[in-house]
């Protein structure tokens, strides 16, 4: 028996055995920490996993799949979860241990999975996997990049985004409308960003929901009135020109500029 790609689900099923094979290879310097595989499908990247030596849990969302997963990878018996990965709780698949996350995602909800994924980056180390290309090379868009957008900074200030390489569209059932691009996220030696995270989060989003403006225009709103960037180089620039480094200088400015506000 054969899953039916749901169009709902975003599922394009991966036939070319050869690129399931290099995905799963990515995290060959990962084994002995348990992965979880977010939307295995019909387990074209499960099998190569497994024979990888990997101890895997997979999380799907579809029921037509999960009961192929169940019946054809007795290996698999207990740790096929049937839920949403998004609404997960992923402390609680292995307590007190770290893991790796990896999948084919779904184009739809590829983003939010790397969001999801940010919210545990104290336990997940590595991340690897395959999506939609423009989205792929926006995770690992260095400083200048036009391609550069809110999810490269955050993700980029605490992992290594490494583009690795794209997959053909011809490869997959049915085939989708773009070109993939398969990327690997490997946990940094960060463990505190040298400024307020909140804030800092919110200064990368505002900066890219007006990407067009520089930062000096953009940011206003985060200031006390009649408070301005000082002027310097980065305050002329345009969001997607800034590294990580620059956005930590830039937060922790602002958060002077208010802390001064609030004693005088």
């Amino acid at each position: 028996m054969q899953v039916r790609p749901k169009k709902a689900l975003g599922q394009h099923f991966l036939t070319d055995l050869g690129i399931a094979r290099r995905i799963a290879a990515t995290l060959d310097d990962y084994r002995g920490l348990p992965v979880v595989e977010v939307g295995p499908g019909m387990g074209v990247l499960t099998q190569f996993l497994i024979d990888g030596g990997h101890d895997v849990t997979a999380v799907e969302i579809d029921s037509e799949s999960v009961e192929y997963l169940d019946r054809e990878f007795p290996q698999l018996k207990g740790k096929v979860i049937e839920d949403d990965f998004l609404k997960m709780n992923l402390a609680n698949l292995f307590p007190g241990s770290d893991f790796c996350v990896i999948g084919n995602y779904p184009y739809n909800i590829s983003s939010q999975i790397f969001f999801h994924i940010l919210d545990y980056r104290d336990r997940v180390v590595a991340c690897s996997g395959m999506l939609q290309r423009e989205v792929a090379e926006r995770l690992a868009a260095p400083a200048g990049k036009k391609a550069r957008g809110i999810l490269s900074v955050l993700l980029q200030a605490w992992y290594d985004v490494e583009y690795l390489f794209t997959v053909d569209e011809k490869v997959f059932n049915p085939p989708p409308k773009v070109k993939s691009g398969v990327v690997m996220l490997r946990r940094n030696k960060v463990t505190d960003l040298g400024c307020d995270e909140a804030l800092f989060k919110t200064v990368v989003k505002t900066s890219f929901g007006q990407r067009r403006k520089t930062l000096r225009n953009s940011l206003r709103g985060l200031l006390p009135a009649g408070a301005g960037l000082p002027d310097d180089t980065i305050a002329a620039m345009r969001p997607e020109q800034l590294s990580v480094e620059q956005f930590i200088e830039l937060t922790r400015t602002i958060s002077t500029l208010r802390s001064n506000q609030s004693t005088q």
